[in-house]
């Protein structure tokens, strides 16, 4: 699995962060990961720090707040994506269908008005 950001990628000037180039068992690994650290035990999930994933040009924080706001940035390296518990649950159903079989297609993990997106694709394709 890797992860990259992608800014201005489309004609509305919006960012992307994905995590791409995955299978149905690392797509199990981190929906695994994401319900045990960020929704069981409530802590941050810093994905430099998962051995299955490969950053490219960027770093990935998941993290619990108040409200959901996505993903937020200072430097355009350091991301921190920020749900509410809510917000986590969708985004695991949202994966669910990765872990039932091999795919190519590919998933936005939250629908929130911010300037930068998080994509969940399988292939290399940005959409």
């Amino acid at each position: 699995m890797k992860l990259d950001y992608i800014e201005n990628y489309n004609e509305l000037n919006e960012n992307l962060v994905r995590l791409y180039n995955f299978n149905k068992a690392e797509a199990i690994k981190f929906r695994d990961l994401l319900i045990e650290v960020v929704i069981l035990k409530k802590q941050k999930l810093d994905l430099a720090q998962v051995d299955f994933i490969e950053p490219r040009n960027c770093n990935l924080i998941l993290g619990l707040f108040k409200t959901d706001e996505g993903i937020l940035t200072k430097d355009d390296y350091n991301f921190f994506c920020i749900l509410t518990l809510k917000g986590f649950e969708n985004m695991i159903k949202l994966i669910e269908p990765f872990c039932k079989r091999e795919s190519r297609g590919y998933q936005y993990l939250y629908d929130i008005d911010n300037p930068t997106d998080l994509l969940f694709s399988p292939s290399a394709s940005l959409v």
